[in-house]
């Protein structure tokens, strides 16, 4: 398990992290959300020690991280690296030595994560003649080879296009399975949505969000309403409440509604002939409250 408990950083006289505490239990995923420069990264490097903190704590099972802890630690930084005139199978076995793996336990592995993130190449290959997409996957491999118990992310799904994303989203869901802790920064709020257990939201180091996902988004009650039905344009503007009304081109709705109540009105409504074919009532996604957050609406 790891905990942060009140940590801060600054830069001179730039607050970059402001007492932010955070746990992650094993076999659990968090995701840090935010906009550029809002504290995401500084996060990562805290915990990783590659800066040193102002104030707070880092706990990985209630004890400082030792030397030793960091080789069950994966990291995969924003800014990519690889050395191109070297071989994937060569690259992997020295990532993974720097973990304190050896030879004989990750060779047998190679070939087995080259299949499961369909790496188009041999383990021969040198990494320059990969295409770039094929180059984030072997750093993607090095990164989760050695099953660390800790994985950290920073924007790990950037560049990646959606049948790779899914990749990335079943080995990490994976590793979670086997009780690793894993957080990871993304602007890809469906990504964030479908796999973690809790967000963080930071805005100017500070924290903005903290939940569960599904607890977040019903905080902010069911004001959107999908609706399929004989209503008509004109019909739902004379409910009061109704705010947004965007007509699709297949005809259906989609309502943005003041009250959630006012849900139960439209719904009488629509059915007073009976079936319709749809009537679904959500909470905002969380990229809207995102851009919300983002934008110091709602608070």
């Amino acid at each position: 398990m790891l905990q942060v408990e009140q940590l801060s950083k600054t830069f001179g006289d730039f607050k970059a992290l402001d007492n932010l505490s955070l746990t992650i239990e094993d076999g659990k995923i968090l995701g840090l959300i935010g906009q550029n420069g809002a504290g995401k990264t500084t996060t990562f490097r805290l915990i990783l020690d590659f800066l040193a903190k102002d104030s707070g704590k880092i706990l990985w099972n209630g004890q400082p991280l030792t030397e030793k802890d960091y080789s069950i630690i994966g990291y995969l930084p924003e800014e990519r690296g690889l050395y191109p005139k070297v071989s994937i199978e060569e690259q992997l076995l020295f990532f993974a030595a720097l973990r304190g793996k050896k030879k004989a336990e990750i060779v047998p592995k190679i070939d087995e994560w080259m299949e499961k993130f369909q790496v188009k190449g041999k383990k021969t290959d040198k990494v320059k003649s990969l295409s770039k997409g094929n180059q984030q996957k072997v750093q993607l491999i090095a990164t989760l080879i050695h099953e660390p118990k800790l994985v950290i992310l920073d924007e790990p799904f950037s560049g990646l296009d959606p049948v790779n994303a899914e990749l990335l989203k079943d080995g990490i869901i994976e590793l979670k399975g086997k009780g690793s802790c894993v957080i990871f920064s993304s602007h890809n709020m469906d990504n964030v949505e479908k796999i973690c257990d809790n967000l963080i939201m930071l805005r100017n180091g500070q924290t903005v969000l903290d939940g569960k996902v599904h607890e977040i988004r019903e905080s902010f009650g069911r004001t959107k309403l999908y609706l399929d039905s004989s209503l008509t344009a004109a019909e739902l503007d004379e409910f009061a409440g109704v705010e947004k009304i965007v007509q699709k081109e297949d005809g259906t709705f989609d309502l943005t509604l003041s009250d959630p109540e006012i849900g139960k009105d439209i719904f009488a409504k629509a059915t007073e002939n009976g079936y319709i074919p749809m009537f679904n009532q959500q909470p905002p996604t969380l990229e809207e409250i995102f851009k919300w957050k983002a934008g110091d609406q709602h608070e």
